[in-house]
């Protein structure tokens, strides 16, 4: 059976999720749920509070492929994913940034969202983001973006449960009929694509 997996999507730019190029993709951020996701799992991103987006979907996708932060670097289907300071808003805010040296060992972390202001690794972050070492991949997505939808009510009080509220971290326990309803109303959703802008980009 699918899994579902939620969080709270705080920090909406375009990077995690990435949803630009073709694919939406999560490759850095939430560690935890790249590393326990699986092809036809779901990935639910909800609003926050301090957005001003609770209770909304920000983006939606279903996991089609994993690969690892080496394979995904080196992939040609990804390579406008690589972040490139110059370049447009995208670029700018482009996922595919971790691979290892030719030690096999070292992370090299590429100039991009979570390197530090001069380009230089933010060590903090290469920790956490490698410490999930795999990259989920979708076709099947939708993004709204500062234009996040209602998630219907029925969902949001679920025989009077809030299971959509703010969590700490991720959420994938559910009950079954909770589940299925909603991971088949995200897959009604899930040619979209591309519906809205980032939040964070306004």
């Amino acid at each position: 059976m699918a899994t579902l997996f939620t969080y709270v999507v705080r920090w909406d730019i375009g990077f995690a999720p990435n949803p630009y190029f073709g694919f939406c993709t999560l490759a850095t951020c939430k560690p935890k749920i790249r590393k326990l996701a699986a092809p036809g799992d779901w990935i639910a991103g909800i609003g926050s509070k301090q957005n001003e987006t609770h209770g909304r979907l920000v983006y939606t996708m279903c996991v089609e492929e994993t690969l690892s932060f080496d394979e995904y670097w080196a992939d040609p289907r990804f390579a406008r994913k690589k972040p490139n300071r110059i370049g447009s808003v995208k670029q700018r805010y482009g996922d595919n940034i971790y691979h290892r040296a030719a030690d096999g060992r070292t992370w090299i972390q590429e100039d991009g969202r979570h390197s530090l202001e001069d380009g230089k690794p933010n060590l903090d972050h290469v920790k956490k983001d490698t410490n999930g070492q795999r990259v989920l991949i979708s076709r099947s997505f939708a993004y709204f973006g500062a234009d996040a939808i209602e998630i219907p009510s029925e969902f949001r009080d679920w025989k009077g449960k809030g299971y959509f509220n703010s969590v700490r971290d991720f959420r994938r326990n559910f009950p079954d009929d909770l589940r299925v309803a909603f991971t088949s109303w995200l897959n009604s959703l899930a040619d979209v694509g591309i519906a809205g802008k980032p939040f964070h980009w306004s």
